[in-house]
């Protein structure tokens, strides 16, 4: 029986048909392209299970890819291991700022990757059903399947990490959740995400979510959670 889809993008051949070859030693069909250009529209016509992506690529670069397909309702579902020799921790972070589930530093082991590959398709399984629940609080809705948020009927536009987080804190109302808490969960465990980056999402979050914003409580020395109730 034919197992999920993976479309490998990286510009350089080699890497490209290791990994490419490791998955399918594992039973996944595997798709490949060398550019973010080539990965944009690949995505959008095959819809794979998941993409392994490399940050450095010609013309459109990982992140931007990232970024575009996280921020298309279409696509925004689609799990992305960033696979990049770019491993300072402000690049791990922004790498999965901009929606990425996973970050491998190059050089990699392929049968870590593979394992990461299990992992990250396994987690998404299991949210998907939650995932794409429309939440309703009052005059906000969020709406997973369409990748949108609605304040008084009014489109807000949030990037894939404040949507995650919003949709995170609203799905229970009045619970405190830590700071890791909120990493692990859109994110997945043990990424080397500073706690700091999570406040600075709220901050983000609040100011585009305007009243509504302020129902986002921090709970001093433990996390935040979001309030139902005036």
């Amino acid at each position: 029986m034919a197992r999920e889809r993976i479309l490998v993008v990286d510009d350089e051949r080699d890497i490209r048909e290791l990994v490419s070859y490791n998955l399918m030693k594992d039973g996944y069909q595997v798709i490949s392209v060398a550019t973010g250009e080539e990965a944009i529209t690949k995505t959008r016509s095959e819809l794979p299970d998941l993409i392994v992506l490399d940050l450095m690529l010609p013309g459109v670069d990982g992140l931007d890819v990232c970024k575009l397909l996280k921020n298309d309702p279409t696509t925004a579902g689609i799990p992305i291991i960033m696979l990049t020799a770019k491993g300072e921790e402000a690049d791990v972070v922004t790498g999965l700022e901009v929606g990425s589930d996973d970050y491998m530093v190059k050089p990699f082991s392929p049968r870590v990757l593979t394992a990461r590959v299990r992992a990250v398709l396994r987690k998404h399984k299991a949210g998907a059903s939650e995932e794409t629940e429309t939440v309703r609080r009052g005059n906000l809705v969020i709406d997973p399947g369409r990748h949108e948020v609605l304040v008084d009927g009014t489109p807000v536009d949030l990037t894939y990490t404040e949507f995650r987080i919003l949709q995170y804190l609203t799905k229970r109302p009045g619970w405190v959740f830590s700071r890791q808490q909120i990493i692990d969960t859109v994110h997945g465990d043990d990424y080397p995400v500073t706690e700091r980056s999570v406040d600075v999402q709220i901050v983000g979050l609040r100011k585009k979510l305007g009243t509504i914003g302020d129902k986002i409580e921090t709970v001093r020395g433990v996390g935040y959670r979001f309030r139902e109730h005036a």
